[in-house]
């Protein structure tokens, strides 16, 4: 029987949580909503005691992963899971990319090292492209008026469906240790998301802007240009996506969802996940 343990229940860990079956125990930053609090290590060491499976979408913060600084010393003999990023590889150019290439050319050095450190304890590290689904994809976006089209030409991106990461990292709970990439099949143009977006909501195109008028942390975004490969995780884990475009994902979302009014925001952002 699987008990999972995972440090930090945000967006993502509660749809894999929910895929498994439940969790046994889980960290958020506060202990909100039954969790335990990240910092209670008393309460940590026996949560993980208890458990079989322990997985950690806790990203790295300074010069460190907070989970291996506080709580390394008790995962041994766990399976362990590590959720990444993409971002790992860096800008390509717009090239394809497997979990072959160099995993040190991402902007953010401090994911880097994280993504290494798990991988050197034997973990099932699966790097994530850009995450949406209920409650958070382009649907919302473009209701709330804050979606924004840059009009580069030739930049493409891969994306996820929260419930296709939850697929996969299931899948994993079998798999050997080793990288995972879980993307869709069809990287696109950012642009081109938030225009069927607008499509599927009957609304017009948002506005295309420059990318001096961005915010830094978009215009960061935008300096990347990269297609994720998934064949490995569909060969070893023998994972399909659900959703194997963003068109088959959004249009998935309207049929079964409204988007959430800015007053109703989701769960908790990966920052705030311990």
């Amino acid at each position: 029987m699987t008990r999972l343990f995972v440090f930090g229940l945000g967006y993502a860990a509660r749809a894999i949580a929910a895929a498994a079956g439940g969790v046994a125990m889980a960290t958020t930053r506060d202990g909100r909503d039954g969790t335990i609090r990240f910092d209670d290590d008393a309460a940590v060491r026996a949560g993980v005691a208890a458990a079989t499976h322990v997985l950690s979408s806790v990203p790295p913060e300074g010069d460190a992963d907070p989970v291996l600084a506080r709580h390394g010393d008790v995962l041994s003999g766990k399976w362990l899971g590590y959720l990444s990023s993409t971002g790992v590889y860096g800008d390509t150019g717009g090239a394809w990319v497997d979990e072959a290439a160099p995993a040190d050319r991402g902007r953010r050095a401090n994911r880097n090292a994280a993504d290494a450190a798990w991988r050197g304890l034997g973990a099932r590290v699966f790097r994530l492209p850009g995450i949406y689904g209920p409650g958070r994809s382009a649907l919302e976006r473009v209701a709330e008026g804050k979606a924004q089209r840059t009009g580069v030409a030739g930049q493409v991106f891969s994306r996820v469906h929260v419930a296709d990461i939850a697929a996969g990292v299931v899948a994993g709970f079998a798999a050997p240790p080793g990288v995972y990439n879980l993307a869709d099949d069809e990287p696109a143009p950012q642009d081109d998301v938030l225009a069927f977006a607008a499509e599927l909501l009957g609304l017009p195109a948002p506005p295309v802007v420059p990318l001096d008028a961005l915010t830094p942390a978009a215009r960061a975004f935008h300096l990347e240009n990269r297609r994720v490969a998934n064949g490995k995780a569909r060969r070893v884990l023998g994972w399909r996506p659900l959703y194997p475009d963003y068109r088959a994902g959004l249009r998935a979302l309207s049929a079964t969802t409204s988007p959430m009014p800015a007053s109703t925001p989701p769960a908790a952002a990966s920052g705030d996940q311990r």
